[in-house]
């Protein structure tokens, strides 16, 4: 899935141009890399972040039509003001298609209700990881990695490593080990429940 945003060539730089872009509802933004200079836009800020809003702007090739001119991006940073709905800066990487790229995949997760765990142990499915460090070529790119917890059962685990990724995908291991994904355990009221059953069904001591 590709997706389209406008943007223009900004003359102005500076926290004072910035400062009156934003006031004109205008969002000032970088695109950099792919072997070129580094270049200054504009983009319309509602535009912006409305495509935010959607899971898939983040870790998806996109595509920026600026001045008339269409450049392949990646989502690389955003930042926001600290308690107003507004973006402040977003920077953008270009992508050349014979280059690996290195991207945040998110996670989805199917099946968990159906699972063991779940119907027959009534656990609680615990997502400690909702997103994936991977490396691939542009053209291998997923828009996401699915996760499926059809066969997990009370007390395991699924960790990085059992992970299926599609062809042409690899995960980027940080530190030491195998991260859980998602756990399975009994919640603490289930436990309280069933210890309180025991003791009403046992026999007064002699």
């Amino acid at each position: 899935m590709t997706i389209n945003f406008k943007a223009s060539r900004r003359a102005l730089q500076g926290t004072g141009a910035s400062r009156r872009l934003r006031r004109a509802g205008r969002l000032p933004g970088i695109i950099y890399g792919g072997g070129k200079d580094a270049l200054a836009v504009e983009l319309d800020h509602n535009e912006l972040f409305h495509l935010l809003k959607r899971e898939a702007f983040h870790s998806s090739l996109l595509t920026a039509e600026i001045d008339g001119e269409k450049e392949t991006v990646v989502l690389r940073d955003t930042q926001w003001h600290p308690y107003k709905q507004q973006v402040l800066h977003i920077d953008f990487q270009r992508i050349d298609a014979n280059q690996v790229i290195h991207i945040k995949a998110p996670l989805h997760f199917i099946n968990g209700e159906t699972s063991p765990a779940v119907k027959l142990g009534g656990c609680l499915i615990s997502h400690i990881m909702t997103e994936v460090d991977i490396k691939c070529l542009p053209a291998d790119l997923p828009e996401f990695i699915t996760v499926d917890l059809g066969k997990l059962e009370e007390g395991h685990a699924v960790h990085v490593s059992h992970l299926v990724l599609p062809k042409g995908v690899e995960l980027v291991h940080h530190g030491e080990g195998d991260p859980v994904v998602v756990s399975a355990q009994q919640h603490r009221g289930a436990a309280v429940d069933e210890a309180t059953d025991g003791a009403e069904g046992a026999a007064p001591a002699a």
